[in-house]
């Protein structure tokens, strides 16, 4: 199958996913997909599709990105690229089929069992569309020739161990956070607010921690990010900040609390669900260097009008575009790569 047809394809599916006409099928993916697994409300399923569809899933974004790169329009060899996918926020694997099809090799996916019915209906629209996209569902991964895994830290020292004579690009955990100058207003913190809040905080490219100058005043953050206190209905949301909240008064923790997100200053990035960690910076010498020091474990960083280098402005991380790699590891150029 040459180039155009596998655009063609993802093409299409996003013109299916879009269409007014589809919606009721697409209810009926988040419906099921809610009952999979309780974090994956109807409202964040719909959600991911929809950022699918518009950031992924458009002629010129695709062909744009298509041109960045020597893709072959038939490759002369075609290899099997197992992808194991994480199962975190809904449809957080597509990005890796989509690179992967689009090079000209065949998938083989291992979808998450957290997301298995939403992954498994786009699958199957888009092999409706177009059989021969070269797509297959396989929990065994002993027998491709290359390999894309996505997972914790724990499982990322297995991946590499045992997939260690193959080709592979295996992911740990990142987190993303965000840096805040005391110029900020009220739409940065509504948006900053999203970038929290949005699929409960569960992405990668989620804000789990501030870096924020000395003696920084939380208040105007707080009143921005009120209207987004419907998060806290949600049971396991719930629990989660209850569970937080009781240990930080019960050990004495310093924090601050507007009834559904805390604030507790930590080193760490990785913050726990309804908290964020935030950490104070001298200057903005001293602030590189914090950040210098971790980059290997950040996915995103957002900034008022995206002033830090290398950030993105607030509101943009569930915005990923298609050339926003993972890890900042370039997937298209590995899986090129397996052609010389």
């Amino acid at each position: 199958m040459d180039l155009q047809a596998r655009i063609d394809a993802f093409v299409s599916l996003g013109d299916f996913l879009r269409n007014e006409d589809n919606q009721s099928v697409i209810e009926e993916w988040a419906d099921r997909a809610s009952h999979q697994n309780n974090w994956f409300t109807l409202e964040n399923t719909k959600k991911s599709i929809q950022s699918i569809a518009d950031y992924y899933l458009n002629r010129n974004l695709l062909e744009s990105w298509a041109g960045l790169y020597e893709i072959p329009d038939r490759p002369q060899i075609i290899k099997s690229i197992g992808v194991i996918m994480a199962g975190n926020i809904p449809a957080v694997g597509f990005h890796d089929l989509l690179t992967v099809v689009i090079s000209g090799h065949e998938c083989v996916a291992k979808v998450s069992s957290q997301d298995s019915v939403l992954m498994l209906a786009l699958i199957e629209k888009l092999l409706e569309i177009n059989p021969a996209l070269g797509i297959r569902i396989s929990d065994k991964m002993n027998e491709v020739d290359a390999l894309i895994a996505t997972g914790s830290d724990n499982s990322a020292r297995y991946f590499e161990y045992y997939f260690r004579n193959k080709p592979h690009i295996i992911r740990q955990n990142r987190s993303s956070v965000a840096i805040l100058n005391s110029k900020e207003i009220e739409e940065d913190f509504f948006n900053l607010g999203k970038d929290i809040t949005d699929y409960y905080g569960l992405g990668c490219r989620n804000i789990s921690k501030f870096y924020v100058p000395q003696e920084y005043d939380f208040v105007n953050f707080y009143d921005s990010i009120e209207s987004l206190g419907d998060i806290f209905y949600h049971n396991k949301y719930k629990n989660n900040y209850d569970y937080n909240k009781s240990i930080y008064l019960v050990n004495q923790v310093h924090h601050y609390d507007n009834g559904f997100l805390i604030l507790t200053e930590n080193d760490s990035l990785v913050s726990p669900i309804s908290v964020i960690f935030y950490e104070t910076y001298q200057s903005e010498e001293d602030l590189k260097q914090k950040i210098t020091a971790k980059t290997d474990k950040i996915q995103c960083i957002v900034s008022k009008e995206a002033w830090f280098e290398g950030s993105i402005p607030f509101g943009e991380t569930q915005k990923p575009k298609l050339w926003d790699y993972a890890d900042g590891v370039d997937t298209m150029l590995f899986l090129l790569s397996l052609n010389d």
